[in-house]
């Protein structure tokens, strides 16, 4: 008998080893989300909250430039997207690019300092149509982005490459052999999808491609001439909605009433913010992103040989609102009117 009792002394503290690793500590907070009575609530870690907010602090502001004053391009040449506004506001604007992109870099990243008016910097073509895609976002997408509003900050915090952009994946073998010959874009935990084998596909479906977002399907097997039906179609769903969870820290009670996970009438109003985010992200890879990658250097470039493009991960990093909600167009008002 006396035997035993390390033996399970040891099998205890195996267990409870086991148990502080597979849960977080208390105290936990709760959230209601939802509609009350129907369990939609969030759990938030205080701890990892914490470590969130460190991570998501606005840039400094340089407070708005005096009004008035000759434009941009009158003074400078080969200004395309900025020269309506004034040489004080195309200044204070092109300081905050420098902080919000490549602070290590300097103007030079973009620019032949030399000659500040020279194509030469390839990433001059890019920051110039990043800028239209920015007053695009900010203007036509208002039904995801408010008034808040984005500048390059919101995405770049720091860095010439934004560091949450994705690539095409490149790692799971497509042929996996034996049971499984072939693997359908899944059957393999990444970190996209949540480490499922979910399909690791999905953000190519559906924030590139217009792909029909189901929640279930009613067909087990795809249909031909009917995208959008089967079961690995629902599949591709869920694991967007994986990456979405993780993208805004937040579970599936965020947007959804989860026992009726398709019903608009029960689900949380920021399920529309959600939807048109999609569609936002869509426009934004296909309209401004993927036309860019002839220009970037290979350096710049996935494993497949693409261009990083943009998902919900991009902004939010972790939290609901991107940078919790900070105001991104109070010093540069400019940046939320579309380009001609």
């Amino acid at each position: 008998m006396k035997a035993l009792i390390p033996i399970v002394l040891i099998v205890a503290a195996l267990l409870g080893v086991q148990l502080i690793v597979s849960f977080e500590r208390p105290p936990i907070d709760t959230v209601q989300q939802g509609f009350r009575g129907t369990g939609m609530e969030e759990g938030v870690n205080p701890r990892t909250e914490a470590k969130l907010v460190e991570a998501n602090q606005a840039p400094d502001s340089y407070g708005p430039t005096e009004p008035g004053g000759p434009k941009a391009s009158e003074i400078y040449q080969n200004v395309e997207v900025l020269g309506d506004l004034t040489e004080d506001e195309f200044t204070a604007l092109m300081i905050s690019i420098t902080a919000w992109v490549s602070p290590d870099q300097s103007c030079a990243y973009c620019h032949n300092v030399e000659n500040m008016a020279s194509e030469e910097v390839y990433a001059k073509q890019v920051a110039r149509r990043m800028l239209q895609m920015t007053k695009t976002i900010n203007s036509k997408w208002k039904d995801h982005v408010a008034d808040t509003g984005v500048n390059c900050y919101t995405c770049h915090r720091g860095n010439p490459v934004p560091q949450q952009a994705w690539f095409l994946e490149s790692g799971p073998a497509e042929s996996a052999g034996g049971f499984i010959a072939k693997r359908q874009g899944q059957n393999v935990a990444t970190e996209r999808a949540g480490y499922t084998s979910l399909p690791y596909t999905a953000l190519e479906q559906l924030l590139v491609e217009d792909g029909n977002i189901r929640v279930q399907s009613a067909s087990a097997l795809p249909i031909a001439g009917q995208p959008g039906v089967g079961l690995q179609a629902t599949e591709s769903t869920y694991s967007l909605m994986m990456h979405m969870s993780d993208s805004l820290g937040q579970n599936c009670t965020f947007c959804h009433n989860t026992r009726a996970l398709g019903n608009w009438e029960q689900s949380n109003p920021v399920r529309t913010k959600a939807w048109y985010g999609i569609r936002m992200a869509r426009d934004i890879n296909n309209t401004f992103v993927m036309p860019l990658q002839p220009l970037l250097p290979e350096a710049h470039l996935g494993p497949q040989g693409d261009i990083g493009k943009v998902s919900c991960n991009t902004c939010h990093q972790g939290v609901s609102k991107p940078l919790y909600g900070a105001p991104m167009l109070t010093d540069h008002p400019t940046l939320g009117v579309a380009s001609d």
